[in-house]
């Protein structure tokens, strides 16, 4: 997984689709305040299913559907999920809990 401050590239275990169209990588942007418009800060940090799901097709590249989302294999979900959750951890709280630094 690439990562950086506002950006990480998760490479997906189980790619979704087939042939050409298969995805195999999403780069996932951190979300400023417009996309999280309408979600609880908590149940995107928990990764609750379906706050993804309306959070996801927002900050993904290529942009993952819903129904993307939903077939998703659970493990790629919860790479993906716990990038997303990463973004709303600090640098201190990180170095407080003696981790790297996301970026």
């Amino acid at each position: 997984m690439a990562t950086g401050a506002n950006i990480a590239s998760v490479t997906l275990e189980h790619p979704l689709g087939k042939g050409e169209d298969k995805i195999t990588e999403v780069t996932v942007a951190k979300p400023t305040a417009g996309p999280m418009r309408g979600l609880k800060l908590l149940d995107v940090v928990q990764m609750d299913v379906s706050a993804l799901s309306v959070l996801l097709p927002r900050i993904t590249t290529p942009s993952l559907s819903p129904e993307q989302i939903d077939r998703l294999d659970p493990a790629d979900l919860m790479q993906i999920g716990a990038r997303v959750s990463a973004f709303f951890t600090t640098d201190r709280d990180l170095k407080a809990a003696g981790a790297p630094p996301i970026n």
